[in-house]
């Protein structure tokens, strides 16, 4: 186990140089005079020097192997440009939008997750049955119903009609008092931050705000992983082994908790560090739909203004993101079937 995590680890360098040469790529399409901005340390050096003197000044009149190394020393230094929609720097609004995005996660995994492999194993134990009808009615309404439509509905719904869910991530007196009270910002996520001020109220808002955008992921994806779970168990309830372990007089929960679903797990396993990855890399239609000022938004928002320095700042962050959960997975494999560890 600890060998195959090792090598795991050893080729994570590997991979992350070969995400920024792809990043660097991309960036290579681009004029000096759009990239400037991916260098800027503050808008004043804009208003201070002539555009003809920053591409001279960063050296991106350069042959293209220079440029990447001094590319690749500013962003060991954590600097990744300017971002001009944002009004700040790339890394500074990163860091501001990550959390809610995280925090929307949070919230969302769990009964994503749990709530998939339920209904997949339920609909496969009673295959054919009305049962397994329902449930795959359910999944194909999910999965081949847009998104952003089904966050709409959920908007017109549950804030048009009824009030109760608005948009966002606070109210207006709940923001107020995060910004401008004695509210300690500890990790910038509202629940988790309200919860430490002492401040219920704020939770309870913070709450109200998530409850929508948790449903219409919850809904899309549950109807996804409900799908791979029924698929998976259908094939292994097949397999001989199964069929000797209830020859053997083995009673039908033993048989799915033990033999069934524990070797079902790895292609969902497989889609779930998917999920996690589309989650913490910011849903960006649903952050969109929703008005909740996650990492999603802040790239849909430098795309509609054609900001490339944190439209590849976020790229190159998804990247990272990509990597460290396809090593989650790898490892969870592992620990789910020792046959990967021989391998």
């Amino acid at each position: 186990m600890l060998t195959y995590i090792t090598r795991r680890l050893l080729f994570l360098p590997v991979v992350l140089i070969g995400v920024t040469l792809m990043v660097f790529v991309v960036m290579s399409f681009l004029s000096p005079y759009q990239l400037v901005s991916a260098y800027i340390k503050s808008p004043e050096e804009l208003k201070n020097q002539s555009l003809d003197d920053l591409v001279r000044k960063y050296g991106l009149d350069l042959p293209p192997h220079i440029r990447y190394v001094n590319w690749m020393r500013n962003l060991l230094k954590g600097d990744l440009g300017y971002s001009v929609s944002a009004n700040m720097r790339v890394t500074e609004a990163i860091a501001q939008r990550f959390p809610a995005t995280i925090e929307l996660a949070m919230f969302s995994i769990i009964p994503v997750i749990f709530g998939g492999i339920w209904l997949g194993t339920i609909s496969a134990k009673h295959y054919n049955k009305p049962l397994d009808h329902i449930s795959r009615t359910f999944a194909i309404i999910g999965w081949s119903l847009p998104d952003f439509v089904f966050g709409l509905l959920m908007l017109m719904f549950f804030y048009g009609v009824l009030g109760w869910f608005p948009p966002g991530r606070l109210s207006n007196w709940a923001d107020t008092v995060v910004l401008t009270g004695d509210f300690v910002r500890y990790t910038k996520m509202n629940t988790i931050d309200s919860l430490l001020n002492g401040r219920m109220d704020i939770f309870w808002d913070a709450v109200r705000h998530l409850v929508a955008p948790i449903i219409t992921l919850s809904y899309l994806w549950w109807a996804f992983l409900l799908r791979i779970t029924r698929s998976s168990m259908l094939e292994v309830l097949n397999k001989d082994y199964v069929r000797t372990a209830r020859a053997k007089g083995l009673g039908e929960r033993t048989v799915i908790n033990r033999h069934v679903r524990r070797n079902a797990m790895i292609p969902v396993a497989t889609v779930s560090g998917s999920m996690v990855l589309g989650l913490l890399g910011g849903v960006v239609i649903v952050e969109t739909v929703f008005d909740y000022k996650g990492i999603g938004l802040l790239t849909a928002t430098g795309a509609q203004q054609l900001d490339y320095t944190l439209i590849l700042g976020t790229t190159l962050f998804y990247g990272l993101l990509l990597v460290l959960t396809n090593l989650a997975v790898d490892m969870f494999y592992a620990v789910i079937d020792p046959r990967v560890r021989l391998e």
